[in-house]
């Protein structure tokens, strides 16, 4: 039934009229991420088999317009976008065992996307982070193929329920022990390196203890000594 209800969904994109609407590609998106993501993991070689349904949802978005002065809706657009490109680029190398196998997948090669030809890159740091006072909260819904990545999620980032989600990621990967390693008789904390990557992200308000300590349920003290553990860059496929 999923199935049907994705291959219907993608034939409305290519059949109707949707240059001003993104209700379709939302739709489409959900539907799509619902099949083929389950528990943080992406079923690459199910999507593998059936290109043409991501292909499609991607195409569409070439004549869909959205303005930065609807916030919501520009960003749920383009983190969506980003997550499925991130898809398409695994999937057309597939298979692989790690996003870094493939060369110039974020900074190199360009996607016709949104109605412009950009990098992976360029989505998240001109058109999201440049565009939002690099708002922290993008690291973790914005995700990279790599197990070190905060977990894709099997639905799609949706203008009307994007705050809650940007803060429910946050929150999951910021009280995870696969993200975060706290020895707290030592006052140790061991941080993903895209705490350190991003760190002037993290600073806004504070010390990167103090922007996690606003997500935590266990609370970091604030003296505790801080290094990064290595990124896992190994393919978060479906096993």
């Amino acid at each position: 039934m999923k199935h049907i209800t994705i291959t219907f969904i993608a034939v409305l994109f290519t059949t109707l009229s949707f240059a001003q609407n993104t209700d379709t590609f939302f739709k489409a998106s959900d539907a799509f991420l619902k099949e083929y993501v389950k528990d943080g993991r992406v079923n690459y070689k199910a999507i593998k088999k059936n290109a043409a349904q991501l292909d499609e949802i991607l195409a569409a978005t070439n004549s869909i317009k959205v303005s930065k002065s609807d916030a919501n809706t520009y960003q749920a657009y383009w983190i969506n976008i980003y997550n499925l490109t991130v898809i398409k680029g695994i999937v057309e190398n597939y298979p692989v065992k790690s996003p870094l196998d493939i060369k110039g997948l974020f900074d190199k090669t360009k996607y016709e996307v949104g109605g412009k030809k950009i990098t992976l890159n360029d989505i998240e740091h001109k058109l999201l982070r440049g565009q939002f006072n690099n708002d922290p909260r993008f690291h973790f819904v914005l995700v990279c193929a790599g197990l070190g990545c905060p977990p894709i999620i099997a639905e799609a980032y949706m203008p009307n329920t994007l705050t809650k989600q940007l803060d429910r990621q946050t929150k999951l990967a910021l009280n995870s022990d696969d993200f975060i390693k706290v020895n707290a008789r030592k006052k140790r904390v061991q941080l993903s390196e895209l705490l350190k990557w991003y760190k002037d992200d993290f600073r806004q308000d504070g010390n990167e203890i103090d922007f996690i300590n606003k997500y935590r349920n266990e609370k970091i003290a604030e003296k505790s000594k801080i290094s990064y553990y290595p990124y896992n860059w190994k393919l978060n496929q479906a096993k």
